[in-house]
């Protein structure tokens, strides 16, 4: 079963926060790399859905959430099988308290 990778709005935020942290503290190669790394990563899911573990911070919510990791970054996502999407919900940085997981918008 194919699936499509639609993001967020919370998820896009935390990308903006992303790129404008690298973009002052690195320069716009090394934000623009890092972004493109993140935004590529579920493609991996496309085909392998369930090749990522459950995200054990938010197992009390409603949908089963996922994770990928990518550089020091846990995107987060929900498969909708029905509607044949994946949902990104979150890009979570890992050197933050986990807890923070647990946010919401």
């Amino acid at each position: 079963m194919k699936l499509k990778i639609v993001w967020s709005q919370f998820a896009e935020n935390e990308i903006d926060k992303i790129y404008n942290y690298y973009l002052e503290k690195a320069g716009i190669r090394v934000a623009r790399k890092i972004i493109k790394e993140i935004i590529s990563e579920p493609n991996k899911l496309i085909n392998n859905t369930f090749s990522t573990q459950i995200e054990d911070l938010l197992i009390d919510r409603d949908n089963k959430y996922y994770y990928l990791v990518c550089n020091n970054y846990k995107i987060i996502y929900s498969i909708d099988e029905e509607k044949k999407l994946i949902q990104i919900a979150d890009v979570f940085d890992t050197r933050q308290n986990p807890v923070k997981l647990k946010r919401t918008k």
